[in-house]
């Protein structure tokens, strides 16, 4: 791709690195959609998010990324090494439920941030991390407190290369959250007291900033991660300047996918409706910090030399489908925002690639010009040719995984494609169950229509499904129950 008039100069520069991640939020929850030159096959929720819809138009905006795993820590552990669960071992979400099966992510894992450590970059990592397994004695803190414990801190021995740390597990109590910083022992958490976005994008300024030299080397360039964990349940701790912006909205203004049933008298729906207005509030205040990262690249005229992407780790049903959350096929569930910018490199546009969770690291590897230095042994793809403009190979479906609790190798496998979403269900000494959806027929994925296509189920399942699995090397195409098409 040429470049414009006064960059060759720029494009010299080793690239800096901004991720930034949220946690449950859907491809739906961006206003943009809602705007001319940006359209979904879907409605877009009415959210407000004015520095996301500008830097969309800055932006290369993909409609069909997908979380491929989608509940927390098996997309962080992809988007980490570039590889599915089968390699990377974390399953499900790392608890102290499952730290027995050594479900966490591995010492030896070779992650992104691995490379650019060795590429001399300076890395940070700031906010919810969730890879590690609570060990006794439990950390004493508001997520163990229960029977399950969900919060760990990552020794230094396994951060992977991130020199700067702000960081907790996981921590929903959105208000006032615990971090660990750099030096903590696992007894030296602190609290700052502040909207955990908000003080996210407070460390993340002053990283940038490189305030008084003490967040990382000058002469290098950076690679920052931020994972924002709202818009996650608990839903009402949000600051009430983000609700008000949507005074005298009710759910009825709110609610605009005909995959929610809002005549439904069930606990999943009314929740649904409780939530939404939080929901969306939540989504402004992550927007609010994101604009402020945004400005801060521009006031210390870091933004032409910086690859800044944004996305999130699974989406949201609320309510859709009766589900509640995450971690089903369901589009409200899959599909993730992924925008991503490089000025005069990456030209601004829409696109439908289907992108993964594994795709992450390989591409912006690519983006940063260590395409040579991808792991052999990972599962994703390098798209970054496709994000400069040019041609290659793209894929016809992406993969959908929801390992049976304590037998990965049974549970659901799945494919999204453009047009249709397939899933398999299998069980020990059970019949499989079969689920397919015509995504152009039916958007909102209200009908299933594998029994009455079992012959198009089986093409999709030969030609889409199992190739995937097969290049994944998963057991679960060597347990079939005898029942090979709906």
């Amino acid at each position: 791709m040429s470049s414009l008039p006064g960059q060759a100069a720029e494009q010299d520069k080793p690239l800096n690195l901004l991720f930034v991640f949220t946690d449950q939020q859907r491809v739906h929850a961006l206003g943009f959609w809602n705007t001319p030159g940006f359209k979904l096959d879907t409605a877009g929720d009415p959210a407000l998010t004015p520095n996301l819809d500008r830097f969309a138009r800055e932006s290369l905006v993909l409609t069909h990324a997908v979380s491929s795993h989608p509940v927390c820590s098996p997309y962080r552990a992809s988007f980490m090494t570039g590889q599915y669960s089968f390699k990377n071992r974390v399953h499900w979400n790392c608890t102290s439920q499952t730290e027995p099966m050594g479900n966490e992510l591995p010492k030896d894992a070779r992650c992104w941030s691995d490379v650019l450590k060795d590429k001399g970059y300076s890395l940070g990592y700031i906010g919810k991390w969730h890879l590690d397994s609570p060990r006794p004695p439990y950390v004493d803190c508001y997520n163990n407190r229960g029977k399950t414990k969900w919060n760990e801190w990552c020794s230094p021995d396994r951060r992977h290369g991130f020199d700067f740390w702000h960081s907790y597990g996981t921590f929903d109590h959105h208000m006032d959250p615990l971090y660990w910083p750099t030096d903590a022992p696992r007894d030296g958490f602190i609290r700052p007291g502040k909207w955990g976005p908000e003080h996210e994008t407070d460390t993340a300024i002053a990283y940038i900033r490189n305030e008084g030299g003490a967040y990382r080397k000058a002469d290098r360039p950076f690679a920052l991660a931020i994972s924002m964990n709202p818009p996650h349940t608990p839903y009402r701790q949000v600051p009430e300047k983000y609700v008000a912006q949507y005074e005298g909205k009710t759910w009825r203004d709110l609610i605009n996918r005909d995959s929610i049933d809002v005549n439904a008298d069930t606990p999943v729906v009314k929740g649904g409706k409780n939530d939404i207005k939080h929901y969306l509030a939540m989504v402004t205040g992550v927007d609010e910090q994101f604009g402020r990262l945004l400005k801060c690249l521009d006031d210390e005229g870091l933004a032409r030399n910086t690859v800044v992407i944004f996305t999130s780790d699974h989406g949201n049903c609320l309510g859709a489908h009766g589900h509640a959350t995450k971690n089903v096929h369901y589009d409200e569930s899959l599909r993730v925002p992924f925008l991503c910018r490089l000025p005069a490199r990456i030209a601004p546009r829409v696109d439908n690639l289907l992108f993964g969770a594994a795709d992450v690291m390989p591409t912006f590897l690519g983006l940063l010009g260590f395409g040579s230095d991808v792991p052999v042994d990972v599962d994703g793809k390098d798209f970054s040719p496709l994000f400069l403009g040019r041609q290659m190979t793209r894929p016809s479906g992406a993969l959908y995984l929801k390992p049976a609790r304590g037998n990965p190798a049974y549970g659901e496998r799945g494919v999204r494609t453009h047009r249709y979403t397939l899933v398999v269900s299998r069980q020990p000494d059970k019949p499989d169950k079969w689920i397919l959806h015509d995504n152009e027929s039916d958007p909102y994925q209200l009908e299933d229509i594998a029994t009455a296509s079992p012959d198009l189920a089986k093409t999709i399942y030969d030609q889409e499904l199992v190739p995937l699995l097969k290049a994944y090397n998963d057991p679960w195409l060597g347990l079939s129950t005898g029942r090979p098409h709906p």
